[in-house]
């Protein structure tokens, strides 16, 4: 006589029973570096798409007195390396403290603020002005908002 057992995927095996299976797209993503990574080129685009709609190519003075256009792959380059820089910065408070995302804001906020200055002192026109201190601001946004959602608690 053989007994009739019910079916079960491995899967339900493993997990509390009436517990939601995750689908691996949205655990993936939960990660801390998978967010964080997400923020970094979120923040590329956005630079990008932010110099695209303003006209593209600020134009500002060089160390030699001539003029030097930003071109996308500038601010392409520029807000990873920041959003990059960001990211270190964070991982490494988040092993010596508990505060560490407070400490990274105060942090991410000052250098921001600090990077506003030579920016719109190395423009040339208003224009130039706006668009630069657009592309600021957007990045570090962009890297606040994204890191923010990847506490290590």
């Amino acid at each position: 006589m053989s007994s009739v057992q019910p079916h079960t995927s491995p899967q339900s095996e493993d997990r509390p029973h009436g517990s939601v299976e995750r689908n691996s797209m949205s655990t993936v993503f939960a990660r801390p570096a998978v967010r964080r990574g997400a923020a970094v080129v979120g923040a590329g685009v956005a630079a990008l798409v932010l110099w695209a709609g303003s006209g593209g190519d600020p134009v500002v003075r060089a160390a030699d007195g001539g003029e030097q256009h930003v071109g996308a792959a500038a601010v392409v380059v520029t807000a990873v390396l920041a959003g990059l820089a960001g990211w270190a910065l964070l991982t490494v408070l988040e092993r010596v403290t508990r505060r560490a995302f407070r400490i990274w804001l105060a942090v991410a906020t000052t250098v921001f603020l600090l990077s506003l200055l030579p920016a719109a002192g190395a423009a040339v026109g208003a224009h130039s002005v706006g668009t630069l201190l657009g592309l600021h601001t957007i990045v570090f946004a962009v890297l606040v908002a994204g890191f923010r959602r990847t506490r290590v608690r």
